[in-house]
C-alpha cells in the first residue's frame, strides 16, 4: 500500500509520499512514488501512485516515453495547454494500462486498480490538483476540498481536516503533513520512511523545494515524539469523566 497528500495552499502546492512497498508482511521494499516534468517558465507537473505496482511503474513509463520526443510520441504531458487537459491525458493513459494489463473481465481489471494525484501549473492557468480514479475520470480541487489523498488515507486525514488552513506558510504544512504520515506510519505497516516531499510556489514554474526524509532524520523524528507528548498532555487537561 502507501500513502501520499497533494494540498493547495493559497501561495502555492505541497506534495508528500512515502516509498514503501509490500508483497506480504515480511517482504517490504522501497520505490519512489511521486515523479515530476518540469519545463523552466512553462510548466511544473508533479504526479503520485497509489495501488498495484505494475500498474503505476507502466504508467509512469509510458507517459515518461511519450515526454521525451514529443514530436514523434504524441500525446504527450508537455504539450498539453492546461492542467485539466494534462489530468484527461494522465487519466485516459492510466484506463489504457489498466485494460492492456487486465484482459477482459471486472475481476481482472479490478487486480490492477491504481489511483493518482496529478497537480502542478502551465503558464496561462492556476495552479491546481486532480485526483485521477483508476476508470480514468477525475475530480479537481475546491475550497471545499483543499486536499487529496491516496493509499491509507484515513489515519491521517483526522489532523489535516482540523488543522488546515489556506493561508499556511509552506513551513507550516510540512509540520501538518509530517504529523499526518507519522500517524499513518504507526498505525500501518503498509507506509514507511523514506519519505518524499515537494513544494511548489505559484507562478514560480519551477520547484521551489524537493527532499527525501529519511528514517533517521532527526527533524522528523522530533515531530514524532513531540507530538505524541502533546497528544498525552492534551488528553490529560481535557475534563475529566464524571461517573453517572
Amino acid at each position: 500500500m502507501t500513502y501520499c497528500v497533494g494540498l493547495r495552499l493559497r501561495r502555492g502546492l505541497v506534495f508528500m509520499s512515502d516509498t514503501r512497498t509490500n508483497a506480504g508482511v515480511d517482504n517490504f521494499s522501497t520505490t519512489k512514488k511521486m515523479f515530476t516534468w518540469e519545463v523552466p517558465g512553462e510548466r511544473v507537473i508533479t504526479l503520485m501512485t497509489a495501488g498495484n505496482l505494475a500498474t503505476t511503474q507502466a504508467l509512469i513509463s509510458l507517459l515518461e516515453e511519450r515526454s521525451k520526443t514529443p514530436s514523434e510520441r504524441s500525446p504527450s504531458i508537455l504539450e498539453r495547454p492546461t492542467m485539466f487537459e494534462v489530468a484527461r491525458l494522465v487519466g485516459a493513459t492510466l484506463k489504457e494500462v489498466i485494460a492492456d494489463t487486465a484482459g477482459t473481465g471486472q475481476v481482472a481489471s479490478s487486480q490492477f486498480k491504481a489511483s493518482v494525484i496529478v497537480g502542478g501549473q502551465v503558464k496561462g492557468g492556476l495552479p491546481t490538483l486532480f485526483l485521477i480514479y483508476p476508470e480514468g475520470n477525475f475530480i479537481e480541487v475546491t475550497e471545499d476540498s483543499p486536499f487529496f489523498q491516496i493509499g491509507e488515507a484515513k489515519y491521517g486525514k483526522p489532523i489535516l481536516v482540523r488543522a488546515y488552513d489556506p493561508d499556511l506558510s509552506f513551513e507550516d504544512t510540512i509540520r501538518l503533513l509530517m504529523v499526518s504520515f507519522d500517524s499513518t506510519i504507526k498505525a500501518n505497516l503498509s507506509v514507511g520512511l523514506p519519505l518524499d516531499l515537494q513544494v511548489y510556489a505559484n507562478d514560480s514554474f519551477a520547484i521551489k523545494e524537493q527532499s527525501r526524509v529519511e528514517a533517521d532524520d532527526a527533524y522528523f523524528q522530533s515531530i514524532s515524539e513531540r507530538w505524541g507528548d502533546a497528544l498525552r498532555k492534551a488528553l490529560s487537561d481535557l475534563p475529566p469523566y464524571k461517573s453517572l
